[in-house]
Formats: C-alpha cells, structure tokens, sequence
C-alpha cells in the first residue's frame, strides 16, 4: 500500500552531480521488462475508497529526550492519484497538508493562523515536519513516478522476497536538491507494499531510509501499521506506528481541495474507527 515512503532531512550540501550505478542482484543485468511491468502494478495499487488514518510519530534520537507527536490523515484516489491530508500540531496551531502523489505531483500547506494555502516545491516537500525524521515526500513518494529507473532484481528485506529498483530523479527535482541522487525500492512480491527504501546522497550511500516493520489487514485492505525513518548520517530515528482507522467512508470533496485547508476535516463516526 503506499501511504507512506521516506524523508530527506538532514542531507549535506549539495554537490556535484552524480548517477549511482546499479547494484544487480546476482551480477547479472534481470529482464527489465519483468522490472517495469512490477513498477507500473504498484503504482495502480493502493487504498480503494475514502479512509482516515491516526498516527504517533515517535522522535527516537541517538542523543537526547524522546517525544512522540501525533497526527492524523484523510485519503483518497483523486482525478490524477492519490490525495492525502495530513494534520499535526504545531506551537501556533495545526499545520495542515494537501499532497497529491502520482505522475503529477503537488503540495499545498496550511499554517495556523494563515490566511491561504501555500503551494510547496520539491525542495520544500523534503523538509522535515514537526522536527522528526519525516516529510511531506514520505506521504507523496514521487520517485515511484520518476521515468529513469533500473531494476535491480529479486532481493531479501527482513526475510522476504522482494523486487528492487533503483529510480533517479528527474531535472526538477535534482536542480531543487542535487544531493539526492537516487532512490531504491524495495517492493514486496506478495502484499505489492514498499517494504524498504533507501535515499541515496551525493556518492550513491544511503543517507536515508525506511524499512517497513508490521502489516496488519483491517477487514480486506492491508496497511502498514508501523515504520521506521532512519538518518543514517546522524543515527537518529523516528517511528510511524498507525493507532487508528477508518475505511469505505464518504468523505466531502471539500476535504481535499488545497482552499478548504483552513477548515476542520469532518469528524469520522466513532462506529467506524478500529483500533490497531
């Protein structure tokens, strides 16, 4: 399911551009027509239906105090993919998103007490939120969309088979963050989720990623119940873990246009919500 990818926080300065050279599995170069055919399924897989989702972000530094900050999402499949809202707090009031994933990217943010939405860039939409290891981009996974891909072939994450492919970032987004440099996806064979990914800095070493920890099924859809956000470069680490959901409702389409974010969401009946 693609809720949710990674973050690109805590990246170093930019530097010269750089293409990381695929890592086939094996040594061999696999059928790359078996590799687009896996990309382009999972790109139509994904939650069916309106859903709501409640979150912890677990703020785990290497140094210093733990915190947790919580938040909650609304989803939907819109005209050109999939349309997330996502709310946390903030010291002036909530802070509020409208992120739009697919072949067409866009973001808009709220701030407490700002008057209009302001549309984000690429640059913007990998900054961290609420001072964790997460972003906005972790929501949005653009680079499932990115057009220069390579696939690597059949690995193992955490036991389990898995396809991987590396994706290099179009002119757009290497001109707002050149430092990144690729990314590589894990994707599962059996459940079509994105298991691991890895963001991949200026010599090609991961500087960031996500590994997948649970699933849970929550009547016919599989979600993913929890998450790790890693800064391999300053070891510190953040935990999704979903407390919450609600799927098959009908959500206003006011929910997700980007000039209602100043609105409250609409409350979700409590006789729909489980608990995880």
């Amino acid at each position: 399911m693609a809720v949710l990818a990674l973050a690109a926080a805590g990246l170093p300065a930019a530097g010269p551009a750089f293409r990381p050279a695929p890592d086939y599995v094996g040594g061999a170069r696999p059928d790359q027509a078996e590799g687009a055919r896996v990309l382009e399924e999972f790109r139509r897989a994904g939650i069916a239906g309106d859903y709501w989702l409640s979150f912890d972000l677990r703020v785990l530094p290497r140094k210093g105090p733990e915190r947790t900050v919580g938040g909650t999402l609304y989803g939907t499949r819109g005209d050109h993919g999939p349309l997330t809202r996502l709310e946390l707090p903030a010291a002036a009031g909530p802070e509020r998103w409208l992120i739009r994933s697919g072949a067409q990217p866009a973001t808009w943010r709220w701030r407490a007490p700002a008057d209009g939405p302001q549309a984000l860039g690429p640059a913007d939409s990998l900054a961290p939120v609420a001072g964790t290891d997460f972003s906005v981009f972790d929501l949005q996974m653009p680079f499932l969309h990115w057009e220069d891909s390579v696939y690597e072939g059949l690995a193992r994450v955490r036991g389990r088979p898995a396809h991987r492919l590396l994706l290099y970032p179009p002119a757009e987004h290497a001109a707002a963050r050149p430092e990144l440099t690729g990314v590589r996806v894990y994707l599962d064979t059996q459940f079509q989720a994105l298991v691991q990914a890895e963001l991949l800095g200026p010599k090609g070493e991961p500087e960031k990623s996500i590994t997948v920890l649970d699933l849970q099924k929550v009547g016919e859809q599989w979600i993913v119940k929890s998450i790790d956000l890693r800064n391999h470069r300053t070891r510190d680490k953040t935990r999704f873990s979903a407390k919450a959901a609600a799927f098959d409702l009908r959500l206003p389409p006011a929910t997700f246009a980007p000039d209602r974010l100043g609105e409250s969401a609409p409350p979700v009946p409590l006789d729909r919500i489980q608990r995880l």
